[in-house]
């Protein structure tokens, strides 16, 4: 698959990026090559296109399956499994936005309860810190909430909602 250089400057940013979020820099890279591709593509024309290891390309295919994130492809006259991302870029916004909330939000959300409750037992210092965790649960169960509230919505409805967001600045001053 031949790339051109502004399929491969994005396809580089993209694994860059997705390297800075804690995204393996493969799995952002071939999906940065799905995204782009205007057909599905197979798990050897990836490993070749990218210059990465025909195992690598494996599991980072089946991490961005295990997201929701690319579909398996079956293309006529070709026994090989082809692949393919979600066309429309705010579906893929609200699975991210649910992965990361199940991934990141969550664990830390119990993580910071279990923390308050063990620095409330604690010393006559415990009161700064036990303050500190309850605002930051408030803050970790409001993103929550939002993260939540966000999946009930469609795609274009999650579109709609982001453009309303020069209107939501105004009214909060």
């Amino acid at each position: 698959m031949k790339l051109t250089p502004a399929t491969e400057k994005f396809i580089l940013h993209w694994g860059e990026m997705g390297w800075r979020w804690g995204i393996n820099r493969s799995v952002a890279q071939a999906h940065a090559l799905l995204m782009l591709s205007p057909k599905p593509v197979a798990a050897d024309t990836i490993s070749e296109t990218l210059n990465v290891a025909r195992s690598n390309v494996s599991t980072s295919l089946k991490e961005l399956q295990g997201w929701g994130l690319i579909r398996v492809v079956h293309v006529f006259g070709d026994r090989r499994e082809h692949f393919e991302t979600l066309k429309d870029v705010w579906e893929m916004f609200l699975i991210i936005l649910r992965e990361r909330k199940k991934r990141e939000i969550d664990p830390t959300l119990a993580a910071l309860k279990e923390c308050r409750v063990t620095a409330a037992a604690g010393s006559a210092d415990a009161a700064y810190t036990v303050q500190r965790m309850k605002e930051l649960i408030e803050f970790m169960e409001l993103t929550a909430k939002w993260a939540e509230q966000a999946q009930g919505l469609s795609p274009s409805a999650a579109k709609k909602l982001c453009q309303l967001g020069d209107k939501v600045f105004r009214l909060v001053g």
